[in-house]
């Protein structure tokens, strides 16, 4: 049985319920200290590298090694046309023909005096040869015989001239059918059917078909670097191809400051005359620094980049912000310089949602580079 008195019993309540409360708050502490868990970043090794690698592009065109406008060398009206644009002709081909009427006419009027001429030419030498057998028998004067030699050496000459003059003309019929002067693809025609060429004018673009050329400009320090022979990496369009300096101009453009190199590509190169190629060249830069990812850099002050670091201050590890300074760019690298040092752990991703003084987690990730 309980003798306790009831006034004793009100009084030690209160000490209960005290009680009682105390150790709730207690057991609640303990239980938000258990849950506070520390933010994990992900971190990647600082490692100084001595020099990096500058890449480098720069650009240039396709050329035939032979691009030539087709064209006749006399002047006439366009009689016919053997070929058009796209076409792919051999060397030797017919590609166009002059209207050769007067040139025809001419011939023949030529050809007429030459039989002409070649009539009169027996006549005198059989009348010189009766003139010397009679001479013998006393009945033809010497002056006779002069005239007739002399006949006979006019008629000579003028075989010469005809001769001459039929050759100039079978030549400017030769030279009025067009004839390709190599394998190519023809890439513009400049007239049409029965338009009045003038002399020397174009009439097609011929592209050889022999494997191209690319022209490229760089400046004077990277055409010191190469040299003829050099394998280089070229690309058109998303195709990188392997092609071989054959030339390096000795001269600076004045134009564009750059100097010229020639470039052979593979005979499967499959690319367009006047197509635009790029040369990709890595220049070694002599200069200390750390490659980092662009994900660890954060906008500083004065042009200047920051990189959060987790230093460890008495086994806790808390965001410090350094400014650095970015020398070069490489898709999602960075190469910089400035208040880092090797070896230190840098913070890679999540960089907005953390604090400079904060105590976070580390979980090292390996560098990329």
């Amino acid at each position: 049985m309980n003798h306790v008195k009831p006034h004793r019993r009100l009084a030690l309540l209160p000490m209960l319920l005290a009680a009682t409360l105390l150790g709730a708050c207690q057991d609640s502490t303990t239980d938000a200290s258990a849950d506070k868990q520390l933010p994990t970043v992900f971190t990647e090794t600082l490692v100084k590298s001595p020099s990096y690698q500058q890449r480098l592009e720069f650009s240039g065109t396709v050329r035939a090694a032979n691009t030539t406008g087709v064209g006749f060398e006399l002047a006439g009206k366009l009689n016919s046309i053997s070929a058009d644009s796209g076409n792919r002709v051999s060397k030797g081909q017919l590609l166009a023909t002059l209207d050769t009427s007067l040139l025809d006419a001419e011939r023949r009027e030529l050809d007429a005096a030459m039989a002409q001429n070649e009539a009169d030419l027996n006549l005198a030498q059989s009348t010189l040869k009766r003139s010397l057998e009679l001479k013998k028998q006393g009945y033809a004067s010497s002056q006779q015989l002069d005239e007739l030699q002399g006949r006979l050496g006019s008629l000579q000459g003028a075989r010469e001239r005809l001769r001459a003059s039929l050759y100039a003309t079978s030549l400017k019929l030769e030279k009025s059918r067009l004839l390709a002067p190599f394998d190519g693809v023809i890439s513009q025609r400049s007239f049409n059917l029965g338009e009045v060429v003038p002399l020397g004018q174009p009439v097609f673009t011929l592209v050889e078909n022999r494997a191209p050329q690319a022209h490229v400009g760089v400046p004077a320090d990277v055409a010191r670097a190469l040299s003829p022979g050099q394998q280089v990496d070229l690309r058109a369009g998303k195709r990188h191809m392997a092609a071989v300096i054959e030339g390096i101009s000795p001269a600076i453009d004045p134009v564009t400051r750059t100097v010229g190199l020639r470039l052979s590509l593979p005979t499967d190169a499959n690319v367009l005359n006047g197509e635009i190629v790029y040369l990709h060249h890595e220049l070694t830069v002599e200069r200390a620094g750390f490659w980092v990812p662009v994900s660890a850099l954060t906008d500083g002050l004065r042009g200047l980049w920051n990189l959060y670091v987790v230093a460890n201050r008495d086994g806790n590890f808390v965001i410090e912000r350094r400014d650095v300074e970015i020398v070069y760019t490489d898709k999602d690298q960075a190469f910089l310089v400035g208040a880092v040092n090797d070896g230190e752990q840098i913070v890679t991703q999540g960089l907005h949602k953390l604090v400079v003084g904060e105590q976070v987690m580390p979980t090292t990730q390996v560098a990329t580079r």
